[in-house]
Protein backbone atom coordinates (compact mmCIF):
# COMPACT_ATOMS: atom_id res chain seq x y z
CA UNK A 1 0.00 0.00 0.00
CA UNK A 2 2.45 2.32 0.56
CA UNK A 3 4.79 1.70 -2.16
CA UNK A 4 1.53 2.74 -3.97
CA UNK A 5 1.00 5.72 -2.14
CA UNK A 6 4.73 6.53 -2.65
CA UNK A 7 4.31 5.65 -6.57
CA UNK A 8 0.89 7.59 -6.48
CA UNK A 9 2.87 10.66 -5.38
CA UNK A 10 5.99 10.70 -7.33
CA UNK A 11 3.83 10.25 -10.31
CA UNK A 12 1.68 13.37 -9.25
CA UNK A 13 4.77 15.42 -8.41
CA UNK A 14 5.90 14.26 -12.02
CA UNK A 15 2.72 15.66 -13.24
CA UNK A 16 3.00 19.23 -11.97
CA UNK A 17 6.27 19.61 -13.13
CA UNK A 18 5.60 18.70 -16.38
CA UNK A 19 2.69 21.21 -15.93
CA UNK A 20 5.22 23.97 -14.95
CA UNK A 21 7.33 23.19 -18.28
CA UNK A 22 4.49 23.38 -20.29
CA UNK A 23 3.50 26.60 -19.16
CA UNK A 24 7.81 27.86 -19.24
CA UNK A 25 7.30 26.58 -22.76
CA UNK A 26 4.32 28.39 -23.86
CA UNK A 27 5.67 31.64 -22.18
CA UNK A 28 8.87 30.77 -23.88
CA UNK A 29 7.08 30.10 -27.20
CA UNK A 30 5.29 33.70 -26.86
CA UNK A 31 8.29 35.26 -26.07
CA UNK A 32 9.41 34.03 -29.17
CA UNK A 33 6.10 35.07 -31.57
CA UNK A 34 6.63 39.00 -30.52
CA UNK A 35 7.81 40.46 -34.09
CA UNK A 36 7.74 37.26 -35.65
CA UNK A 37 7.72 37.50 -39.49
CA UNK A 38 6.87 34.36 -41.14
CA UNK A 39 9.54 33.05 -44.19
CA UNK A 40 8.10 33.63 -47.52
CA UNK A 41 9.21 32.49 -50.78
CA UNK A 42 8.45 34.26 -54.22
CA UNK A 43 8.64 32.77 -57.21
CA UNK A 44 10.23 34.16 -60.36
CA UNK A 45 6.53 34.70 -62.19
CA UNK A 46 4.57 35.66 -58.41
CA UNK A 47 7.66 38.52 -58.46
CA UNK A 48 7.65 39.47 -62.36
CA UNK A 49 3.48 40.27 -61.81
CA UNK A 50 3.58 41.99 -58.59
CA UNK A 51 6.21 44.23 -60.02
CA UNK A 52 3.92 44.58 -62.92
CA UNK A 53 0.90 45.57 -60.97
CA UNK A 54 3.32 48.13 -59.08
CA UNK A 55 4.37 49.62 -63.05
CA UNK A 56 0.51 49.81 -63.64
CA UNK A 57 0.08 52.00 -60.61
CA UNK A 58 3.19 54.37 -61.22
CA UNK A 59 2.33 55.07 -64.77
CA UNK A 60 -0.80 57.15 -63.60
CA UNK A 61 -1.29 58.26 -67.58
CA UNK A 62 -1.16 54.45 -68.91
CA UNK A 63 1.30 55.64 -71.73
CA UNK A 64 3.12 52.35 -70.73
CA UNK A 65 6.15 54.64 -69.92
CA UNK A 66 7.19 55.89 -66.60
CA UNK A 67 8.67 59.14 -66.68
CA UNK A 68 10.69 61.16 -63.84
CA UNK A 69 7.45 63.11 -62.44
CA UNK A 70 5.69 59.45 -61.84
CA UNK A 71 8.29 58.24 -59.88
CA UNK A 72 7.59 57.98 -55.91
CA UNK A 73 11.15 59.80 -55.10
CA UNK A 74 13.79 61.26 -56.99
CA UNK A 75 16.29 58.95 -55.91
CA UNK A 76 14.55 56.19 -56.02
CA UNK A 77 15.90 52.59 -56.88
CA UNK A 78 13.79 51.72 -59.97
CA UNK A 79 15.69 54.86 -61.82
CA UNK A 80 18.36 52.14 -62.70
CA UNK A 81 15.53 50.38 -64.71
CA UNK A 82 16.48 53.39 -67.29
CA UNK A 83 18.88 51.74 -69.58
CA UNK A 84 19.15 54.20 -72.35
CA UNK A 85 19.44 57.09 -70.02
CA UNK A 86 16.51 59.16 -71.40
CA UNK A 87 14.57 60.32 -68.42
CA UNK A 88 11.62 57.31 -69.12
CA UNK A 89 11.42 53.44 -68.27
CA UNK A 90 9.23 51.74 -70.88
CA UNK A 91 7.41 48.83 -69.70
CA UNK A 92 10.23 46.78 -71.74
CA UNK A 93 13.11 48.37 -69.58
CA UNK A 94 10.87 47.83 -66.46
CA UNK A 95 10.23 44.03 -67.00
CA UNK A 96 14.19 43.09 -67.96
CA UNK A 97 15.10 45.61 -64.59
CA UNK A 98 12.85 43.74 -62.18
CA UNK A 99 13.79 40.38 -63.22
CA UNK A 100 17.15 41.29 -63.12
CA UNK A 101 16.68 42.50 -59.98
CA UNK A 102 15.04 39.13 -58.82
CA UNK A 103 17.75 37.24 -60.31
CA UNK A 104 20.59 39.19 -58.17
CA UNK A 105 18.18 38.27 -54.76
CA UNK A 106 18.02 34.29 -56.25
CA UNK A 107 21.29 33.30 -54.65
CA UNK A 108 20.95 29.84 -55.11
CA UNK A 109 19.24 30.52 -58.78
CA UNK A 110 16.48 27.88 -58.02
CA UNK A 111 13.91 30.16 -59.39
CA UNK A 112 12.49 31.51 -56.36
CA UNK A 113 13.35 34.04 -53.59
CA UNK A 114 13.27 32.93 -49.91
CA UNK A 115 13.06 35.86 -47.10
CA UNK A 116 16.60 34.41 -46.37
CA UNK A 117 17.95 35.46 -49.72
CA UNK A 118 15.87 39.16 -49.74
CA UNK A 119 17.84 39.83 -46.71
CA UNK A 120 21.42 38.25 -47.43
CA UNK A 121 20.82 40.18 -50.76
CA UNK A 122 20.36 43.31 -49.26
CA UNK A 123 23.79 43.08 -47.27
CA UNK A 124 25.92 42.11 -50.20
Amino acid sequence: MQVKLVTALAATGIMVSACGDKDAQRAQADANAVGFVPPSVTSRLDFGASLERRFRTLDRNGDDRITKDELPSPNSRIRAFDRNKDGVITAIEWSEGTLAWFDKMDLNHDGTVTSEERTESRNR
